[in-house]
């Protein structure tokens, strides 16, 4: 948003609902949409919803959505997408008839399950999917043998991709099965595609399963699979904290916010201070 309170034509059309915000951008780019009464080319023009007249295909914008927050236990065998060429089924169609559009926060295999955040919140969603913010996110990988102490740390320190090294994460052994194979914690703060997966492939030690513990503090522990909730209140606030760059351990421990400037003067200790004049006038 600039100085003047206009915001770009796609992000709007996306905060209303209309498409996310790449869908948006072609909406735009192939002449769909007009700002008061004329065509719009780019999807970077500014905007005011509030005083230019925006029409898509000759239908004014829908009001302003309530937001909606969603944590989904996916399950294998869905995209994270909403369409997808070869038909697969898309995590969207476990929701149900909501009130407004959803779009789910960053991206899951699809042979992956687990925490995934659905919201039609475009500027919280864009933030915690900024590498910059450093948003957590805890996998549980079953890995073929199991990963030495000297292989665990090569981890923890980043091993090379063909997109670059990897970052610093946190990873330890949970468990070990009769065959030898190992549930390895892994926590990353990037978001790479498939980068769970590539990392313990690089170490010889590919996965045979996969699942997100939980995202941006988020977990879905106790929650059947293919199940959602709501968030909570405080829960929001903390994903707020998180889209800031609020370190994890501090998120949501901030207290109520306070707007700056001059504490508001209590209107009992106004109204008496009065009388003391008036009294002593």
């Amino acid at each position: 948003m600039d100085e003047e309170g206009r915001e770009r034509l796609a992000k709007v059309l996306a905060a209303r609902g209309i498409a996310s915000r790449r869908e948006a951008e072609r909406l735009v780019v192939e002449g769909h949409v007009e700002v008061n009464g004329q065509i719009a080319s780019h999807p970077g023009h500014p905007v005011d919803p509030a005083r230019d007249h925006i029409r898509v295909d000759g239908v004014p914008l829908p009001p302003a959505p309530r937001p909606i927050y969603l944590l989904l236990n996916k399950p294998k065998g869905y995209i994270t997408g909403r369409n997808d060429p070869r038909g697969r089924r898309s995590v969207l169609e476990l929701l149900g008839t909501l009130p407004d559009r959803v779009e789910p926060v960053g991206r899951l295999d699809f042979n992956t399950e687990g925490a995934l955040l659905l919201t039609n919140d475009g500027d919280l969603a864009h933030a915690l999917a900024h590498p910059a913010k450093g948003v957590p996110k805890r996998y549980l990988a079953k890995v073929y043998r199991t990963p030495s102490e000297r292989t665990l740390a090569r981890i923890e320190a980043g091993v090379p991709l063909e997109d670059g090294r990897s970052g610093p994460c946190k990873v330890r052994v949970t468990d070990t099965t009769d065959a030898e194979n190992a549930w390895v914690e892994i926590t990353v703060t990037e978001g790479k595609n498939r980068l769970v997966r590539r990392i313990f492939a690089a170490v010889g030690h590919p996965v045979s399963k996969l699942r997100r513990e939980s995202f941006a503090t988020l977990s879905v522990r106790e929650m059947a699979v293919g199940s959602f909730r709501a968030l909570t209140a405080e829960e929001v606030a903390r994903l707020r904290d998180l889209a800031e760059g609020v370190p994890a351990s501090e998120a949501g421990r901030r207290g109520p916010r306070r707007k700056p400037g001059f504490a508001k003067p209590d209107p009992k200790w106004i109204e008496k201070r009065t009388r003391r004049k008036k009294k002593k006038a």
